[in-house]
């Protein structure tokens, strides 16, 4: 049996932090997507390989691909990933597969046996997933977190991919579908009126989502070599009467403004320094010098998520941000909440590892005397 695979790598990952889709960072010093392409171009009862990637990813695909151990198609995915996958399938065609192995990008520890498995399956199976049962009891509950029922795990489980099948009768499948839009290759055929056969998966295929999936990811990589570090950063703009002024990432109308080449939001830049020093790439002004140009004006968020991809590209996951204003005006407490939130989605964190807190200088000094407002910040990360 001829069975080619597709690897789904059309999303943007916002979950695990920061601007470079998860399947780009690294782990263990390799991107996630190259870990997983290398299991199947390395299995034997693999024939062609096929990434959908993004539309946007066409040189980070091109930066990891001499790295790979085999050739791998590449095909541009759509909107969602029902439309990514359909696409995948259209570009596979051409290599007249009898079946299809569909794969996360973000499970990058599949093994060569699940896959062998799988395989082996689709000898006598037209549709096979992987599966893992719960071992935590099962409940249902409403949109506001209140139990409605508990429920029989025993009924109950987990799909992981690869989701395997006959290639022509999904091929059928996704074409019935039009515009509808389903959560996985198994509910496709489902609604196709197709049976799939369930076979055990392995706990180790877990999906990259979110920091701590990372972190876990590490951890089984052994890679005890990562250190902890520390990045610190320090900035100060002069106060003017204004209408508004960007502090943290968020507008703030109190009569005042900060003075800079870009948005002058002293929070961000403190936060940034505070990233590249953590990467151990200089400062912002090496980056973003305020004599250039294309940065005056500038939404400070660009500098900020640069500072965040140097540091996953020298193999760093940022763990806690820690941002101090310092200054009479303007007041951070109605505010502090939405800086939050608005450093956190910056960032990828949870709110809960962003703090904000304001002080001020009793009155002495450029800040006591309002002339201008100052920031510092610490940021943790662990690098590899």
């Amino acid at each position: 049996m001829k069975i080619g695979a597709i690897i789904v790598a059309a999303g943007r990952g916002t979950r695990a932090g920061g601007e470079i889709p998860k399947q780009y960072r690294e782990i263990g010093g390799r991107p996630v997507l190259a870990r997983t392409l290398e299991a199947f171009l390395s299995h034997p009862a693999i024939g062609p390989v096929v990434v959908v990637i993004g539309a946007e990813d066409d040189q980070r695909f091109e930066a990891l691909a001499p790295r790979l151990s085999g050739p791998v198609e590449t095909v541009t995915g759509g909107a969602t990933r029902t439309a990514s996958v359909w696409a995948g399938l259209q570009a596979l065609g051409e290599h007249c597969p009898d079946a299809v192995m569909i794969h996360d990008a973000a499970r990058p520890f599949i093994s060569a046996a699940l896959i062998g498995r799988i395989a082996e399956a689709l000898e006598s199976q037209k549709a096979v997933i992987p599966v893992v049962a719960s071992v935590d009891a099962m409940i249902q509950q409403d949109g506001a977190g209140r139990i409605i029922a508990a429920v029989d795990r025993a009924f109950y489980a987990g799909a992981q991919t690869p989701q395997a099948f006959h290639y022509a009768p999904l091929m059928s499948a996704y074409g019935a579908l039009g515009e509808t839009t389903l959560p996985d290759d198994a509910a496709v055929a489902l609604r196709a009126g197709l049976q799939v056969q369930t076979i055990a998966g392995e706990s180790g295929n877990f999906k990259l989502t979110t920091l701590d999936d990372f972190a876990r990811a590490e951890a089984m990589l052994g890679t005890e070599t990562s250190i902890t570090v520390t990045g610190q950063g320090f900035d100060v703009h002069r106060l003017e009467a204004a209408p508004s002024m960007m502090l943290c990432g968020v507008e703030i109308r109190d009569g005042l403004g900060l003075v800079g080449h870009s948005d002058a939001d002293v929070g961000l830049h403190a936060l940034t320094d505070a990233i590249l020093g953590a990467a151990g790439m200089g400062d912002i002004g090496q980056h973003f010098s305020p004599n250039d140009a294309r940065w005056k004006g500038a939404a400070s968020h660009q500098f900020v998520s640069h500072a965040l991809e140097l540091l996953q590209q020298s193999g760093g996951i940022l763990l806690h941000a820690d941002i101090t204003l310092i200054g009479e005006r303007p007041k951070v407490g109605p505010h502090r909440d939405a800086m939050r939130q608005r450093v956190a989605e910056l960032l990828g964190l949870d709110p809960k590892r962003v703090n904000i807190k304001a002080t001020t200088t009793e009155g002495l000094g450029f800040t006591g005397r309002g002339e201008g407002l100052a920031a510092q910040a610490v940021v943790t990360a662990r690098i590899a």
